[in-house]
């Protein structure tokens, strides 16, 4: 489901305000047709002369990779482009191998008054961290995001939780805007689609149609992939021996439902990078006792980032999305998060307690 807000309608005062490959054309990259929100998103695209694109903190693949991608096609039409995310200071070094890399820019270095501000997979304002203040000082701004749980902060937005990426959204506009895919373009939507979809398990027909082409444009999967998935440093199997060693299982939890979770502090993670904190979740995952896991990883004296799981069995599942959303947090129904302050294990409390709670009526 799209949506779209027009200015005049959403508009508020002060920062509350806005809380080498052949080129191709190909079937549409999202079903159905041009929506209005897609026009929409596809006009304020092509009229920008100055734009600044803006991915979420600490971002990941399909975050930086729709950012790099939608400014190598507006850069290919002349238009003045900057990437930027707040943190951290320098690109995640999983994702330092992805072409397009001269657009990023420092946030000291980001131009404050562009004529438009996108956001590409950011939930929420508060995701934007220090660059949030872009909202105000931009002349227009447009969300483009595949999270249900995005509060429509800005000004414009193309939100669609039923495309397994913020790339599926980009390849659509790339489309509509006339620029062809060639392979630097391909390789940043290869990795996000990859990614989100946890290596296209998670995946209708038509995103594996989308990978076909962006193979077909020059996307090399074992290249993007490699530094992405499959490259840690040695201390990184240490660190899931400690985490994974000690991790818990409770299979009562949610009626049934089964939870297991691990928590990494600050002392076990010193020296790590984030991608590394983050491959946990899909290890434990993968435990058949439980249908949610979660990973708590420690981030000041007393917050912790939670980082949710959830299975399918039998073509059910849990909504982690409901359950982060009700602790402060959101995501997807498959994959969510939220930050809480104070110790893990109350943090286990709340989400077995949701849990319970949203597994009652089953």
């Amino acid at each position: 489901m799209t949506d779209l807000h027009s200015p005049a309608s959403r508009r508020r005062v002060g920062t509350a305000r806005r809380a080498t490959g052949a080129a191709t054309r190909s079937p549409a990259a999202v079903p159905g047709g041009l929506t209005a929100a897609h026009r929409r998103a596809r006009d304020l695209l092509a009229r920008g002369r100055s734009v600044v694109v803006v991915g979420h903190v600490h971002p990941d693949a399909d975050a930086l990779g729709s950012a790099l991608a939608l400014g190598m096609a507006l850069r290919a039409r002349g238009v003045r482009v900057q990437v930027a995310f707040a943190e951290p200071a320098t690109v995640p070094e999983s994702l330092r191998e992805l072409p397009g890399l001269e657009l990023v820019v420092p946030v000291t270095a980001v131009d404050h008054r562009p004529e438009l501000l996108v956001t590409v997979d950011v939930g929420s304002a508060e995701r934007l961290g220090s660059l949030r203040t872009l909202l105000d000082t931009a002349r227009q701004s447009l969300v483009i995001d595949h999270h249900a749980s995005n509060t429509r902060f800005g000004d414009h937005h193309l939100v669609d939780p039923a495309a397994e990426a913020t790339v599926v959204l980009i390849a659509r506009l790339i489309d509509d805007l006339d620029v062809p895919l060639d392979a630097a373009i391909a390789a940043n939507l290869y990795a996000g689609l990859a990614t989100d979809t946890v290596a296209f398990r998670y995946a209708e027909a038509r995103t594996h149609q989308l990978a076909a082409r962006l193979v077909a444009a020059g996307a090399r999967p074992a290249e993007v992939l490699r530094p992405i998935l499959d490259t840690h440093p040695f201390g990184w199997l240490d660190m899931l021996s400690r985490v994974l060693g000690n991790a818990v299982l409770d299979p009562g939890v949610g009626h049934g439902v089964g939870l297991v979770y691990a928590t990494i502090d600050q002392v076990t993670s010193a020296g790590l990078r984030q991608e590394e904190l983050d491959s946990v979740i899909d290890l434990l995952r993968t435990a058949a006792e439980a249908q949610v896991a979660a990973v708590l990883k420690q981030t000041g004296p007393q917050t912790w980032q939670v980082s949710l799981r959830a299975r399918e069995v039998r073509g059910n599942g849990v909504d982690v999305a409901a359950v982060a959303g009700a602790l402060g947090g959101g995501g997807h129904v498959r994959a969510a998060g939220f930050t809480h302050t104070g110790s893990p294990g109350r943090a286990v409390e709340l989400i077995v307690a949701e849990l319970d709670r949203t597994t009652a009526s089953g």
